[in-house]
């Protein structure tokens, strides 16, 4: 048997079936061939409590599979192909003998099953082997490829693949007959002239094989991914700590913990949450490596809260793990803040964006107060002056019940002068050049250059002018009729002066603006 794990009874059954195929060359006694009987239904008992034995096993790798698809599902399907190949062969070896038993009058009388006509008609004819000869070949090296795909590169089969490559490789048999290298065909060696209980009893001996190999395969599958679970190797050291960030003076209450880091030891179901928000599997974390990994802001600076469950199955029954872990975001306290003293500017009359927060203070924890100071969420304010040349920020932060002062002070500045724009255009240097019927349909418009705020004025008002006419005083952005009446009058290379350009942002006083010219292409 394979590995060398057969049992003292399964030992005495194959030393008595070399001594009765050892007698065959004897005038065969009516108790030898009773003897095979009896030998060939123990067998087949033994088969049958292994089939059970095997279909219960392949029964667990699918549970365990089903509850642990990561760690076993490889594993699994190689189950199934060694249970497939297994019973195609056990069951092709049983329909040859179901026609042996169907040969006699009486499968029970062994003692009359002393006859080989029936095995040498069906597996030779002369010096050949018939079709039912070379498909036995077959049918055994198709199990025996089968097996080694499956089951070659992993040492611990190879015990198993050495007994399969012995017994099932179908290779012509060197016999007893003192002839130096001669070679019998493997079928005419076991079962021509040989009595039909013989053969039976040899078809349910390579079954007998297949059932333990089997057996023998898919405990060894079993046992060896457990106890690669349960591999010390899969463990590494985890450090647990009650808070995610300490400030200078604290005790450090930290936890050196074993941790599995196995990539196969995965959690059936996530159920988590950050902050009370529901994470989504794909979007707020990925399963890698054994490890729930997240893939989520780290918020603002504070506390943050991971809770919930990971549910694993074990034995048909959900096994859930709680979480309760929290870390705290701080600013780095390795980070330079640089600033331009001179640049500390609030314009008047216009929101200004405003970022307050002190390092190693959670936003929650930050409060700002000034005169037209509004807190938009977090660490985010807007502020809008409107008198004044300075603006005074004051700010206090809470570190564990102390209450930390501090302050900013900002310059109060009006708004730049915009740029006009024809068109969206910007001139620079030399007039911009337009064909007339562009220019009559183009707005004049304002734009800040190079300024940090999205901000457009609005042109409320202009003057048009060409060579020889009298000017033209235009309400709103965009050309009326008397505007493009006007330009009717101007020819191909003209220039075209905008000015007394008048815009202006809600509650804000604009400067006055330069003129644009234009130079007309037709």
């Amino acid at each position: 048997m394979a590995g060398g794990k057969e049992t003292p009874r399964q030992k005495m059954i194959n030393m008595m079936y070399l001594v009765f195929i050892a007698m065959l060359a004897l005038n065969m006694s009516r108790e030898v061939l009773s003897a095979f009987g009896t030998i060939n239904e123990s067998l087949e008992d033994t088969n049958t409590n292994f089939e059970d034995k095997n279909d219960a096993a392949l029964a667990g790798l699918a549970v365990k599979a089903d509850e642990s698809e990561e760690q076993f599902k490889e594993v699994f399907k190689n189950a199934q192909i060694v249970s497939t190949a297994t019973s195609e062969l056990f069951t092709y070896f049983a329909g040859l003998k179901e026609g042996m038993y169907n040969s006699v009058e009486d499968p029970k009388d062994y003692e009359t099953m002393d006859k080989s006509s029936y095995a040498n008609e069906l597996f030779v004819k002369g010096e050949k082997l018939t079709p039912a000869g070379e498909e036995f070949l077959i049918k055994m090296r198709s199990y025996k490829d089968k097996m080694n795909q499956t089951l070659a590169g992993n040492t611990k089969y190879d015990v198993f693949l050495s007994t399969i490559n012995d017994k099932f490789s179908g290779d012509p048999v060197s016999p007893d007959s003192g002839v130096k290298n001669a070679k019998v065909n493997y079928v005419r060696h076991h079962f021509v002239e040989y009595p039909l209980i013989s053969s039976i009893t040899k078809i349910t001996a390579l079954q007998n094989n297949l059932k333990v190999l089997e057996n023998e395969i898919l405990s060894s599958m079993l046992s060896g991914q457990l106890t690669q679970i349960a591999s010390m190797d899969n463990y590494s050291t985890l450090l647990e700590q009650s808070r995610g960030a300490y400030y200078q003076g604290n005790i450090f209450d930290g936890s050196i913990v074993l941790g599995r880091t196995d990539s196969e030891t995965v959690p059936n179901e996530v159920k988590l949450t950050l902050d009370g928000r529901r994470l989504v599997k794909g979007k707020d974390f990925t399963l890698e490596g054994g490890q729930v990994k997240l893939n989520v802001s780290a918020g603002s600076v504070g506390d943050h809260k991971i809770e919930g469950v990971l549910i694993f199955i074990q034995n048909g029954k959900n096994i859930p793990v709680s979480v309760d872990k929290s870390f705290s975001v701080i600013p780095k306290p390795n980070q330079a803040i640089v600033s331009a003293d001179k640049m500390n500017v609030v314009y008047r009359g216009i929101e200004n964006p405003i970022t307050v927060s002190m390092p190693g203070v959670p936003e929650n924890k930050v409060n700002a107060s000034a005169d037209g100071l509004r807190r938009i969420k977090g660490s985010q304010y807007m502020v809008k002056p409107t008198t004044g040349t300075e603006l005074k920020i004051n700010v206090t932060g809470e570190i564990e019940g102390e209450i930390i002062p501090s302050s900013a002070i900002f310059r109060i500045k009006s708004l730049p002068r915009p740029t006009p724009t024809v068109r969206g255009q910007i001139q620079e240097g030399a007039a911009i050049q337009m064909p007339k019927n562009a220019l009559k349909i183009s707005p004049i418009g304002a734009t800040f250059e190079n300024f940090d705020f999205d901000i457009t004025p609005v042109v409320k008002q202009f003057t048009l002018s060409i060579p020889g006419q009298p000017s033209v005083v235009v309400n709103g952005s965009r050309m009326d009729s008397k505007a493009q009446g006007l330009l009717d009058l101007a020819r191909a290379g003209d220039i075209i002066q905008i000015f007394d350009i008048k815009a202006d942002v809600p509650g804000v006083n604009v400067k006055n603006m330069p003129a644009i010219l234009v130079q007309l292409t037709n």
